[in-house]
């Protein structure tokens, strides 16, 4: 079986990863209720890790950097909490969202102006077939060009339509595939990307 090329490709759209140094971080919901519980996701401990790396190469080269929480879990307790890995330093703005499109009815497109942010954005976090993929479509949508690192997002095992099992793994292929056929760029690792 051959793959059909992409919509990127088909339409002519650049797919070259952009420059650390020269784009905004974005990251999305690395909050504590997805490392254990009923919300724990699979691979959330390496996610988190290569979060962490990403989050400490943009501070590294100045790359200003967006946290999103999801106000779907109380962000004042533990739980709901930013995983105190990726934390917000001072001056670090924080959006706070009510559904999967963190663009959507929240002051992320305004920050990312006041940021003076230019077209690329890189994304990283949870869950990758829900916020990561839809804040990717977001922002898509709205002019800018996303890349997802695909090491520092993780997803969960759910019901398939008939009945059975999609693995984690498998959503998560298909969600980044979702992504790259139009949205955004995917890069396998953090460095995939160079930094200046």
């Amino acid at each position: 079986m051959n793959a059909s090329a992409t919509l990127r490709d088909v339409i002519g759209l650049d797919n070259t990863a952009p420059k650390l140094g020269e784009s905004t971080l974005i990251l999305i919901d690395f909050q504590n209720t997805y490392r254990s519980g009923v919300m724990a996701l699979d691979g959330a401990e390496p996610a988190l890790a290569a979060g962490a790396r990403l989050l400490a190469a943009a501070r590294a080269a100045g790359t200003p950097v967006v946290h999103v929480m999801d106000a779907g879990y109380d962000i004042t307790s533990e739980l709901g909490a930013i995983s105190p890995e990726v934390a917000p330093a001072d001056g670090e703005p924080v959006v706070v969202k009510q559904v999967p499109n963190a663009f959507h009815a929240t002051d992320l497109e305004k920050t990312l102006r006041d940021l003076d942010a230019g077209p690329d954005l890189v994304l990283a976090g949870f869950m990758t077939h829900m916020c990561v993929m839809f804040s990717a479509q977001g922002a898509f949508n709205l002019g800018f060009r996303p890349t997802v690192v695909a090491e520092a997002t993780a997803t969960r095992a759910l019901p398939g339509p008939d009945g059975t099992t999609v693995s984690a793994a498998a959503l998560q292929t298909g969600s980044l595939t979702t992504i790259a056929d139009l949205f955004g760029i995917v890069v396998p690792t953090v460095d995939h990307l160079t930094v200046v």
